[in-house]
């Protein structure tokens, strides 16, 4: 299995990862009756880590269609696979920025995410 779709993989725990992050360090005891209630009341690292929770979710299925996309249209698997690992390490950097509270940092994260997830959707049209 080629390396992006390893990728895809690690980018689809990274929410796992960070939500169980918020969960161990609310303030109170966990509620799983009412998750989401209970992750909203909670401040400083907790709530950090449920804001990049919800910030995987919403950076993964963009990533997931580029590396497909990327793939079904022959793109270079070297570069694919390159990009992919860049979107996971940055993500993973944006994680810990999130948590350790360096805003401008986590920005410059994102932002370098993102353009990685652009690229690998423009891979195959500009690299053949």
């Amino acid at each position: 299995m080629p390396i992006a779709f390893w990728c895809v993989l690690v980018a689809g725990l990274l929410p796992v990862l960070t939500v169980s992050i918020a969960k161990m360090g609310g303030r109170t005891g966990f509620d799983n009756h009412d998750p989401r209630a209970w992750l909203e009341k909670q401040s400083g690292r907790a709530r950090r880590a449920d804001m990049a929770h919800r910030n995987h979710f919403e950076a993964f299925p963009f990533f997931a269609a580029a590396v497909l996309v990327a793939k079904h249209l022959d793109a270079p698997q070297a570069r694919l696979d390159e990009l992919a690992m860049l979107f996971v390490v940055v993500r993973i950097l944006y994680t810990i920025c999130y948590l350790t509270d360096r805003a401008t940092l986590r920005t410059l994260c994102w932002t370098i995410g993102y353009l990685t997830v652009v690229g690998i959707f423009l891979l195959p049209v500009f690299v053949h």
